[in-house]
């Protein structure tokens, strides 16, 4: 089982990534220490080389596994990455308890977020390959990273040593992750307030350039409620397509986020948006919104899809080095779902 990770996880890295270990070179363990709000954390690329050696290998089997069997696994898998780094402390992954109320009951994630046995059965593995050393909240960084990857978009070394919150905050969870209803004052406050500037918005929002949404996340849009995007900007073919998609009044019907390459990772997202095909209002006022910024940075990303992906890569990078909102008190889980 051990050589068929190895093997598994080095043609993955030969043919996809264009980082060091790629071309068989070590790792170094760099540290890098990342100060927001007064709060430092330390991570370090190849954090787990000794200490748990199969961990990627471990975690990219899963990954590839599920989205073979479910393409749409990629883009869930890096939703859980997204909404639980507003904190990058697998706060998302904890269940509720008669005492407790945690995040999964929120209204962003509440029949949205998926993928969760996904990140118990790696958890598992990792448990018994190296038990207490991968934390539950790192797994989610590289399953994110191995998503965008399978899906066709750069790979990237991820920063490791996150802790896993000792608990979560459904509070938070509502005030701080962008609805899909959001105008561009909105988005911008809410990724600033993280330490995240207008341009990691726009190119984090092309993760939308693969996964699915319901139609109860785009209803405005069926409504001509569209706060920021104007009547005369919105693609009436395309609305006209989605009310018949959702004419059945059932809310749990998906579209398609990107409706050109859905389950490829490349900057059709931002072609869409050109064309006032954005699925939700927060992506469609990226290009048709108030702020001429948002469309410079969604009309580079059109002229030059290289651009997008580089960029992308690097605004995950920047995210993933979010300190959580306490600190660096933490531990690492033995299940993802309850703390120790």
């Amino acid at each position: 089982m051990a050589s068929f990770y190895l093997a598994s996880f080095c043609m993955m890295l030969l043919i996809k990534f264009s980082v060091t270990f790629a071309s068989g070179n070590v790792v170094s363990n760099k540290l890098e220490k990342t100060c927001i709000d007064g709060v430092t954390i330390t991570l370090s690329f190849g954090l787990y080389l000794n200490s748990c050696p199969e961990a990627e290998a471990i975690i990219f089997s899963w990954v590839e596994s599920a989205v073979s069997q479910d393409p749409r696994m990629a883009a869930s898998l890096l939703r859980l990455h997204f909404h639980d780094c507003f904190g990058c402390d697998a706060s998302v992954l904890l269940d509720d308890t008669p005492n407790f109320s945690g995040e999964k009951t929120a209204g962003p994630n509440l029949n949205s977020l998926r993928g969760f046995e996904v990140i118990d059965n790696i958890k598992a593995d990792l448990e018994y390959a190296c038990p207490q050393t991968v934390s539950c909240a790192d797994i989610l960084s590289i399953a994110a990273r191995d998503s965008v990857v399978l899906s066709g978009g750069l790979g990237w070394q991820v920063q490791m040593g996150r802790k896993d919150s000792l608990t979560a905050s459904k509070t938070a969870a509502n005030n701080n992750i962008p609805g899909p209803n959001s105008n561009i004052a909105t988005l911008v406050t809410n990724f600033q307030n993280l330490g995240l500037s207008l341009q990691d918005m726009v190119t984090l929002s092309g993760a939308h350039t693969i996964g699915k949404a319901r139609c109860a996340t785009f209803s405005s849009r069926l409504n001509n409620n569209n706060a920021g995007v104007s009547n005369s900007e919105m693609n009436l073919d395309f609305l006209q397509s989605l009310q018949q998609l959702c004419s059945a009044n059932n809310n749990t019907t998906l579209a398609n986020l990107d409706d050109m390459t859905p389950s490829t990772f490349d900057n059709h997202y931002y072609v869409n948006l050109l064309s006032g095909k954005g699925l939700l209002v927060s992506d469609q006022v990226l290009a048709t919104g108030d702020d001429d910024n948002t469309r410079e940075i969604v009309q580079n990303y059109v002229d030059d899809p290289s651009v997008f992906l580089e960029d992308f890569k690097n605004s995950m990078l920047k995210m993933g080095s979010l300190p959580p909102p306490t600190g660096t008190n933490g531990e690492i889980r033995v299940n993802c779902r309850v703390i120790n």
